[in-house]
């Protein structure tokens, strides 16, 4: 697999450290956007973007033609009572990084969304579907993970939901959601970006719901 250079956001957070680390494991150049003086936080190997990922300006011009641009900042446990900050942190990061990735006209981009429709987290999915709708304004080139929840350290509690999907797969009528709110872990989602990043879609744009992150998941070696 040839080197790729990808510029990153989100890259000290739970799913970007283990996704920056992956990538400079093997043998990509990974540049990550990072406030001043947080530089130290990044995984080793990564070089640091100065610059705030809400304000398009700090960075504008950082990104390059042959870039992958992975979005990933957003808050930390969502939760319906982060309304607000879900409108100023992931849509207004994700808008800023569209913004200069569309200026440069970038090879490739990888956003992490969130499963839809969805019956819980309105205004989660809402922005994340508002994020979507920009980037394919862009007319960029892009890959678009789903995932519904992401199982790891610190993110273990819905473990126990595990027979109620069992038991919603075996019902014809609640297959389906079933599926697509699905638990995905920690390592089949960094896989899944690292197989997004390495091959990018010959279409203008790819959609990756819970069973293909999953899949996608297990393809990395």
């Amino acid at each position: 697999m040839s080197s790729r250079r990808v510029f990153l956001t989100g890259a000290t957070g739970y799913i970007g450290s283990r996704l920056a680390t992956q990538l400079v494991a093997r043998g990509h150049t990974v540049r990550a956007l990072v406030r001043r003086g947080s530089e130290r936080k990044l995984p080793a190997g990564v070089e640091p973007v100065a610059g705030d990922a809400l304000r398009a300006e700090t960075f504008a011009g950082s990104m390059q033609a042959d870039d992958t641009l992975v979005q990933l900042v957003g808050v930390a446990h969502p939760s319906p009572a982060k309304a607000t900050e879900f409108r100023s942190v992931d849509l207004a990061s994700a808008l800023a990084s569209f913004a200069d990735a569309a200026r440069a006209r970038v090879e490739h981009v990888v956003y992490v969304s969130v499963a839809q429709p969805a019956p819980a987290m309105r205004a989660y999915v809402a922005v994340r579907a508002e994020a979507e709708a920009a980037l394919a304004a862009t007319g960029l080139t892009a890959s678009v993970l789903r995932p519904w929840y992401v199982l790891g350290p610190g993110h273990r509690w819905p473990y126990a939901l595990i027979p109620l999907y069992w038991s919603a797969a075996l019902v014809p009528s609640l297959r389906n959601g079933a599926r697509r709110l699905g638990l995905v872990t920690i390592r089949e989602m960094v896989n899944a970006l690292v197989h997004a990043v390495e091959r990018p879609p010959s279409e203008r744009s790819r959609v990756w719901d819970v069973p293909a992150i999953r899949a996608a998941g297990r393809s990395v070696v």
